[in-house]
């Protein structure tokens, strides 16, 4: 079967860079208009040249969301974003609407046109015509099922490129065009301003009873009627490669380096059969997650309850990874940690190996026992060979 491409998100260029750096074959990222996510994921002008540059050199891609719906009164800043990211030499904008596709087309002819999920492509017709448009990739609508995206593959055409979501969190309406967070909060989600109402806790009110609040239960005392759950395809990554689709992307602009790490990693090894599935399973759980399920690929009827809104948790990220100095590791902490803790090596390709901290000194070589305070640097012994880039975790609590 056909490799796909591994494609994993990136809210600042330091992530951009960890991504790559765990395997990653492509990253995207937003920009400074349209990009759909909170205005500190994204990326500044100079970011989205320097990003693109950096990552070109170790043979990565670059691609970055105009994903919002635009509105009227926008052309004029889009047409000069478009040639920006032109001239940056982005490897694709990912575009949601028509008018902003042609905008694109005619401003910026320069760069690839990849359809956003927000498009809610779900059929062969519509991919064609979106390819006659001009776009060179479709990201489906994330709920087709295998069989659906199968056929789109059949019936379309082989130089039309077609990418999935394989892992991450899932609205709970249609992405960004869901009006909950706009009614409720004032807070638009196709603006990138999600409140996320569909997290909240919900209780049930009675008409002639105003401020009395009954709980709906569903398990661990816990209401999250309205919240779904993350998607995890790791356990079938082969039956989607099956589909023939061109890549397999990772949620996440939002995420902490240490989640873009350890899932990217996980899905590479997983694409290149390098680890058993149930281990790299045991890594997905390291990460900040709400419980897994496999979406809607196999058009499964769930039942019983349908979250319990909590998130989980086995490792935390404790440090990372500066350099090597006479002998020990330069460390910059994250989490706390202590003497006698056992920790874990988080790097490209290898599993995680875990040692006892038996030596650790403050930066000036002062013995220290405990490591309390955010982004202080360290120096450590580790038995292990670790480099620039590399990550320390510790088991949750």
């Amino acid at each position: 079967m056909r490799k796909p491409e591994l494609l994993s998100p990136a809210g600042s260029p330091e992530i951009a860079l960890t991504a790559a750096r765990f395997g990653a074959d492509a990253v995207y990222a937003g920009g400074t208009l349209l990009q759909l996510r909170a205005k500190s994921a994204g990326f500044t002008e100079e970011q989205l040249f320097e990003t693109a540059e950096a990552l070109h050199a170790l043979g990565k891609k670059f691609y970055v969301t105009v994903n919002s719906f635009a509105k009227s009164g926008e052309e004029e800043a889009l047409a000069s974003y478009a040639r920006l990211l032109e001239e940056a030499k982005i490897d694709a904008a990912i575009v949601s609407d028509p008018g902003v596709i042609a905008l694109f087309r005619e401003k910026a002819p320069g760069v690839e046109l990849h359809l956003s999920t927000q498009a809610n492509c779900q059929n062969h017709m519509a991919a064609r015509v979106y390819h006659e448009m001009g776009v060179k990739r479709i990201v489906l609508a994330r709920e087709l099922a295998l069989s659906e995206i199968a056929e789109i593959r059949a019936k379309t055409p082989p130089d039309l490129e077609l990418e999935v979501f394989a892992h991450g969190a899932m609205c709970m309406a249609y992405s960004g065009r869901c009006l909950i967070s706009s009614y409720l909060a004032g807070r638009s989600g196709n603006r990138g301003e999600c409140a996320q109402p569909c997290r909240w806790q919900y209780a049930l009110t009675e008409e002639k009873r105003p401020g009395e609040f009954y709980p709906v239960f569903e398990e661990d005392g816990m209401t999250a009627i309205l919240s779904s759950h993350d998607l995890s395809t790791l356990a079938f990554l082969d039956d989607i490669r099956e589909t023939g689709v061109d890549a397999v992307k990772i949620e996440g602009r939002m995420k902490t380096a240490y989640y873009v790490a350890t899932v990217t990693r996980a899905y590479r090894l997983a694409l290149d059969g390098l680890w058993p599935v149930p281990l790299l399973e045991e890594e997905l759980e390291a990460v900040s997650h709400r419980p897994y399920s496999r979406g809607f690929y196999f058009r499964e009827e769930k039942t019983g309850p349908q979250n319990d809104g909590l998130y989980r948790q086995s490792r935390r990220v404790a440090a990372l990874v500066l350099g090597e100095e006479g002998g020990l590791l330069r460390i910059e902490q994250r989490n706390p940690f202590s003497l006698g803790d056992r920790l874990e090596l988080l790097k490209p390709g290898l599993p995680g190996e875990s040692f006892r901290l038996s030596h650790m000194t403050a930066a000036d070589g002062t013995p220290v026992e405990k490591a309390p305070h955010p982004r202080e640097n360290l120096l450590i012994a580790c038995p292990f060979r670790a480099e620039k880039g590399d990550m320390l975790r510790i088991k949750a609590e």
